[in-house]
């Protein structure tokens, strides 16, 4: 991460959720940019006492508590200049069946970190979101959804504040806790079928590291406001099952309809169309900018506003579809797959 030791090797970063999948990479790549120090905040502290064993390194500091509790959130800001927001309940069917719990953490627990951060004197702090919150049909997409609109508000209220306030929004990121591939993973070691919601269905297939880079190019580029995606490719269910199979050594696996989970969608978007018509494609990456007109809509009334152009959404089915081998060669990138596969050898 060539950018990071260029520009934050002397920084102190805060990351809540830390202890999470995507806060444990994060934390591994500020560390060999030979960050001052890194503030881990989470509220489980066995995972916490793992990562301290693990990492075994000073320059990791470990605070306890829950982003609910907005007293509990000050002292891993204090005197931390970035801030990447990643604590969040992210189960879709838990989310489901406990949307309140989703509302405290996700959009009230937000709004605490994003005050605690202003008043610690942030310069930059970037709020992790999901292809989920957009057209949401999910307790855990509309949560993440008001999570932006969160961020977004306090760059609108508050023009002058000295603080940066971005969103990275990103789709499924492959092997992270939780998702589809360590199930099949599983499965296949221990000799049952692989399930699978709808072969049909389609995600969009990020690493680890893709989703570290997107949070990076946010730091580095985000105006207040604005939303990132990194662009991705995307597969079928089916594809990324059998390609997990073929990896370790099963061509033909039976697969097992078990049918769509609760709060599911057949694809998921990056960008809506109303999105995409103002977004910059920056190579790698879009950036969609906030809308940062005030409540005084008369000012637009007579010149008007630029015209929309529609077009399509960014989603995993109309992305490019990898097939079975371009997905396997995806897979390798990952080392728990490369370790599997070594072993399997």
């Amino acid at each position: 991460m060539k950018n990071l030791e260029q520009n934050f090797e002397n920084a102190i970063f805060a990351i809540t959720g830390g202890t999470g999948s995507f806060g444990s990479t994060m934390a591994k790549h500020l560390l060999d940019s030979g960050v001052q120090q890194i503030n881990i905040f989470s509220r489980d502290e066995a995972k916490q006492e793992e990562m301290r064993r693990k990492f075994a390194d000073e320059r990791l500091r470990f605070f306890l508590g829950d982003v609910r509790d907005a007293g509990s959130i000050a002292p891993a800001m204090r005197n931390a200049d970035y801030v990447f927001h990643a604590a969040a309940l992210k189960q879709v069917p838990s989310c489901e069946f406990f949307p309140q719990q989703a509302v405290k953490t996700n959009i009230v627990g937000s709004d605490n970190v994003i005050k605690e951060a202003e008043r610690a004197g942030v310069k930059s702090l970037v709020c992790l979101s999901t292809d989920k919150a957009v057209y949401p049909v999910n307790a855990m997409g509309m949560s993440k959804a008001l999570m932006e609109k969160t961020a977004q508000a306090y760059s609108r209220n508050f023009q002058d504040s000295e603080m940066t306030v971005s969103v990275t929004r990103y789709g499924n990121v492959m092997y992270s806790r939780g998702s589809v591939i360590p199930l099949f993973v599983s499965q296949l070691q221990s000799g049952k079928p692989l399930t699978v919601t709808d072969p049909k269905m389609t995600r969009f297939l990020m690493s680890l590291d893709d989703s570290v880079e997107l949070v990076e190019h946010a730091f580095l580029h985000a105006d207040p406001g604005d939303v990132f995606v990194k662009k991705a490719p995307g597969s079928t269910v089916e594809v990324l099952a059998r390609a997990v199979a073929s990896l370790l050594g099963n061509d033909d696996p039976e697969i097992q309809v078990i049918g769509a989970r609760h709060g599911e969608k057949p694809h998921e978007a990056l960008l809506s169309s109303e999105e995409i018509a103002k977004a910059s494609d920056e190579g790698d990456y879009f950036r969609v900018p906030l809308d940062a007109r005030s409540l005084q809509y008369e000012l637009y009334f007579e010149e008007g506003e630029t015209k929309i152009s529609r077009s399509e959404d960014y989603d995993s089915a109309n992305t490019k579809q990898l097939d079975i081998n371009e997905t396997k060669e995806l897979l390798m990138k990952l080392p728990e797959m490369r370790s599997l596969v070594e072993r399997k050898a």
